[in-house]
């Protein structure tokens, strides 16, 4: 008697403990889940993003004031961003782009710095294909996210929006004529091209580069809880051709904070659709 109540504790526990393991799923269902949940939250990362303004009014105004004061002071902190910051990180990284993708326009293809972080993406999404490893897909798609709505919100919304000028370089220079001004107030010029940038007019505020690197070092961060390896990759390919950007102090640090809102927005809404 006693052998049989322990044979049937055992079949009991035995049961209960397989109902309460999820069933793994192969890697089709794995890749249909996350396409599909990634799809379907798109509507709700713009509220979560909504919500990074609307939920703290204070301390928006605070960000909005703070960058009016480093758009104010622009001319004193981009002429020492150029005087003593691009003349000392003055490097370049490697052409990574495969030869047959060197045709293409696309930035985040086929530009030197810009690779270092997209195809490290692709390859965590690939490879997480390959393993059928859920968190690594859902990684691959919000990073991916990050890029296209960092494009969107900066070169078709929020450049067309303010149309600022960028910077001469140096400021206060003869050499470089119009669109390129001394003027930190050179907003409201119009765009010459609103979908992808070729024409540099108008196309200052925010920079894209900072938005679209910070709200993918966002992503990572949040999915992998860690600051050290996102944040240092993101700084290395930002400073790489660091003359490049043209850009004013302020449309740097701007792009710093949307992006970071834009990332974080992007994880929540992610994780509230998975149950994290």
């Amino acid at each position: 008697m006693k052998l049989f109540l322990k044979l049937l504790l055992i079949l009991v526990s035995t049961a209960l403990f397989a109902q309460t393991q999820p069933v793994k799923k192969n890697h089709f269902q794995t890749f249909g889940n996350v396409i599909k949940t990634s799809f379907n939250t798109i509507p709700n990362d713009f509220v979560y993003l909504g919500k990074e303004f609307s939920d703290d009014w204070k301390k928006t105004g605070y960000y909005a004031a703070g960058i009016l004061g480093l758009i104010a002071t622009d001319k004193i902190t981009t002429k020492a961003w150029q005087d003593y910051v691009e003349p000392t990180i003055d490097y370049r990284l490697p052409n990574m782009t495969p030869h047959f993708l060197r045709n293409s326009k696309n930035v985040w293809i086929n530009n030197g710095e810009n690779t270092y972080l997209t195809y490290p993406i692709i390859g965590i999404y690939l490879g997480s294909l390959i393993t059928n490893n859920e968190k690594g897909q859902y990684v691959g798609v919000n990073a991916f996210k990050a890029i296209a709505y960092s494009t969107l919100i900066t070169q078709v919304t929020l450049k067309s929006i303010f149309s600022r000028n960028r910077p001469k370089n140096p400021l206060n220079s003869t050499t470089q004529a119009y669109p390129f001004t001394d003027n930190n107030w050179d907003f409201f010029n119009g765009r010459e091209e609103t979908i992808i940038l070729q024409n540099p007019r108008g196309t200052a505020l925010p920079s894209m580069h900072v938005t679209t690197y910070f709200a993918l070092a966002k992503v990572l961060q949040m999915e992998f809880d860690n600051y050290w390896v996102p944040y240092s990759l993101m700084s290395v390919v930002f400073f790489s051709n660091v003359k490049a950007h043209r850009h004013w102090v302020s449309d740097m640090v701007d792009g710093g904070i949307v992006g970071t809102l834009i990332g974080r927005s992007i994880v929540r809404s992610s994780w509230k659709a998975r149950g994290i």
